[in-house]
């Protein structure tokens, strides 16, 4: 393909179903990973008051509900489709999921582990690597609920601020109050290491103190399925919504088989591995921080700031890479959920069809690279260069455009020639 030529929409990768796409994906009960369609998944519920089958199709409340089959190749596979790159984390991932759910199924089954250890997960990386896309990709391909909140909104129970439990309480929202279903979820935590501890002489309420809370949910803890500090959700347990069922009193929901899954970017971390690499005889440290990120033992993440017991319940840890300017390409290119289909999307709203050159887009992903915010940055560049087509085209007779070098690079320029032709100036 030469550098000027139209990028065909196959090589795009096929329209994805996924979120920011289709707000109502619909579950399906097809069996088979390789077969199935982004739009065809099976979801984890995002309604509150989800359609009866939904819930039948993804309940464990009963031996028959939570069927579980898959193989870490498969869903590796399916990851592939929506993540650029990071294939060691892919891997990581797929085998904790695999390992987790798997020891789930047989649990349901009859087959007791009593000393099983829950496989969380640490993801490390910069921001716009995919951490949070890779954790969603995976809920809806398994089939379960999945939460995703930043740490920093959590404080100690007693102060102002959330409380950890709110976390678990949510997963039972978004399976419309079942609480069968939401007690095998993911939970998944962003900017863990805004939490680590300071040594500021008094009490930290919104590290150390968060560190502590979320220990026993980790682990295997019953939370209220009710807040006693919600008045207001208080009243809705004895007077529910309709098609929901009522709240007993005292009722609770255990985190043993929930998964929880924590990243953050750990700006720092390869200075601390650093100088302990450098005090062990005959060890060279690596140049860059990526390849320090895989050398992090438990010592350094207590040194940055985390409880031993804290870091102990997060066995699994992978580091993320950088997306370079070719991984961006191939992430508006490749990706199923790729943000020019959003624009294709925006565009076709009023007619208009958008045409993309490979030129254009390697334009984009160079200018996106100097954002330093990794897939992030494909958004602000993509709305700075069109932000003026989509208020302009709209009211125009215009049906058709090309995202060429020469647009993005000069994009008034090429709008006032479109316009031109309109006979508008």
């Amino acid at each position: 393909m030469s550098s000027s030529s139209l990028v065909a929409a196959s090589d795009l990768g096929p329209v994805s179903n996924g979120p920011g796409n289709d707000p109502t994906p619909t579950p399906s009960t097809t069996s088979t990973p390789k077969s199935r369609g982004r739009g065809s998944r099976r979801h984890a519920v995002p309604v509150e008051v989800p359609r009866t089958e939904d819930i039948e199709s993804s309940t464990t409340g009963s031996n028959a509900g939570f069927h579980f089959h898959l193989k870490p190749r498969e869903v590796k596979a399916d990851l592939d489709r929506f993540v650029i790159q990071q294939d060691e984390a892919k891997k990581v991932l797929s085998v904790a999921l695999c390992d987790h759910f798997q020891h789930v199924r047989m649990t349901r089954e009859g087959l007791k582990a009593p000393f099983y250890t829950k496989q969380n997960v640490l993801l490390l990386g910069p921001t716009g690597v995919g951490k949070t896309h890779l954790i969603r990709s995976a809920a809806e391909l398994i089939g379960v609920p999945f939460v995703k909140a930043d740490a920093t909104k959590f404080s100690e129970t007693g102060y102002v601020g959330g409380d950890v439990e709110d976390l678990v309480r949510d997963l039972i929202r978004r399976t419309g109050g079942d609480v069968a279903t939401a007690e095998h979820g993911i939970i998944y935590l962003d900017e863990i290491d805004k939490i680590a501890g300071r040594d500021s002489g008094g009490r930290d309420v919104s590290g150390k103190g968060v560190q502590t809370n979320l220990l026993k949910l980790m682990e295997d803890a019953d939370v209220a399925v009710v807040s006693p500090n919600d008045i207001m959700g208080q009243v809705q347990a004895v007077m529910p919504r309709p098609g929901q069922p009522p709240r007993t009193p005292g009722e609770t929901i255990n985190t043993r088989h929930i998964l929880f899954i924590v990243s953050g970017a750990f700006a720092g971390l390869p200075g601390i591995i650093r100088r302990r690499l450098t005090t062990a005889a005959g060890v060279i440290p690596p140049d860059t921080d990526e390849s320090l990120m895989d050398q992090a033992m438990t010592a350094d993440f207590i040194s940055f700031g985390f409880e031993p017991e804290f870091i102990g319940r997060l066995p699994v840890r992978v580091a993320c890479r950088p997306l370079a300017e070719k991984d961006l390409f191939d992430v508006m290119r490749r990706s199923e959920s790729s943000l020019l289909r959003q624009y294709e999307r925006a565009f076709g709203a009023y007619g208009i069809t958008v045409k993309w050159r490979a030129d254009g887009l390697r334009r984009i992903a160079h200018l996106a690279a100097a954002e330093g915010t990794g897939a992030r940055g494909l958004m602000t560049v993509c709305e700075r260069v069109l932000r003026d087509f989509k208020f302009e085209l709209p009211s125009t007779s215009v049906d058709e455009f090309a995202v060429t070098r020469e647009l993005v690079e000069d994009p008034k320029a090429t709008l006032a020639v479109l316009l031109k032709k309109t006979g508008r100036r």
